[in-house]
């Protein structure tokens, strides 16, 4: 996977990356303030809030470094000093700690904290997919250092996400059809969805951006033996046989097959997750399972750091972001046709 170096970047991001300690091992820019969506233009770009990820080896230094530099983008927890804040980051939610509607270079920023470890954690087995869900989808890399694990489950990340893909996908089906499939991955079970999220909001990310998804993806399906990928036409077929399910099902994250197995595992059995794997690969409800699956770690994720938000946020800025997402979720509910104007 190639990695825009930062001076591809635009200035601004690297005016705003400047106000931080430097200690990255990773820093990407991701959302609707980076990636033109369907239905926003240009102009509202400007204006949308930008959202960051810093991955960073040692979360206690940073903090302790970042409260120097910047105190007041924290919540009243700054009180407590860097451990607690890094403790409150690594052993509640989703391991990311959110400093939200900060203001910085003329726009406002949003920017999460998680410690490599725990990146790489979530890349490679899907433990709470909240960063991992994020990268599955078009990102803008800023800095990256040369750390050869953090790179390789990068990748482990997006195969996992076409391999739990083509487990829910029909035979055949085309590229947007997966992408649209991938990008509504990290939102399956999450219960902003329900309240919070434009409801629109996966086919707003795909649409104008299937070119950014095919450079994500494109040598990944290429190389895969479980698919035909006729890119010219941009159409895929995949192999749903029992077998090939079951060399799909075994390659998924650790964290889904767990949670897999126990969904189809009966109490008490304790049966070999490669023996549950094999009748799941035999069900016709394969790809309900594993979306089920998949839901259950999303929904577990998105309300614990959700719950944590309010904490490292404070309650003013979680009232003020909070109603700004209900406000984008009634505009892109208003922006429907409706079942009249279709006709």
């Amino acid at each position: 996977m190639s990695i825009p170096a930062l001076n591809n970047t635009g200035v601004v991001y690297r005016r705003i990356l400047s106000q931080f300690p430097q200690d990255f091992s990773l820093a990407f820019a991701y959302g609707s303030g980076v990636f033109k969506q369907q239905g926003t233009n240009q102009g509202q770009m400007g204006k949308n809030m930008l959202d960051f990820v810093f991955a960073v080896d040692d979360p206690v230094t940073w903090h302790t470094m970042n409260l120097l530099q910047n105190r007041k983008h924290y919540s009243i927890l700054k009180l407590l000093g860097p451990t607690t804040i890094s403790s409150v980051q690594n052993d509640h939610g989703a391991s990311v700690y959110y400093n939200t509607l900060v203001p910085v270079d003329g726009r406002i920023i949003k920017y999460g904290v998680i410690g490599t470890e725990c990146l790489i954690d979530d890349l490679m087995h899907w433990k709470t997919m909240y960063v991992a869900g994020r990268l599955h989808k078009p990102v803008k890399m800023l800095l990256q250092n040369e750390n050869g694990k953090l790179r390789a489950a990068l990748v482990a990340n997006l195969k996992s996400a076409v391999t739990a893909s083509f487990l829910m996908l029909p035979e055949s089906f085309s590229e947007e059809d997966l992408f649209m499939q991938i990008a509504g991955l990290s939102y399956a079970g999450d219960f902003r969805m329900v309240i919070g999220e434009d409801k629109s909001k996966v086919a707003n990310i795909v649409k104008d951006n299937i070119q950014h998804f095919r450079i994500l993806y494109s040598n990944i399906l290429r190389d895969c033996p479980q698919v035909v990928y006729k890119s010219q036409q941009g159409q895929l077929e995949v192999d749903k046989s029992p077998e090939g399910q079951f060399i799909q099902l075994m390659a998924l994250p650790r964290t889904l097959q767990q949670r897999i197995t126990k969904l189809v595992d009966p109490p008490g059995k304790n049966r070999d997750v490669e023996e549950i794997l094999l009748q799941v690969a035999q069900d016709p409800d394969c790809g309900a399972v594993v979306q089920q699956g998949i839901s259950s770690i999303v929904k577990t994720s998105s309300i614990t750091q959700s719950i944590k938000g309010i904490a490292t946020a404070g309650l003013w800025k979680t009232v003020s972001y909070s109603s700004k997402k209900l406000m984008k979720m009634w505009k892109g509910w208003r922006r429907k046709p409706s079942v009249s104007q279709m006709s």
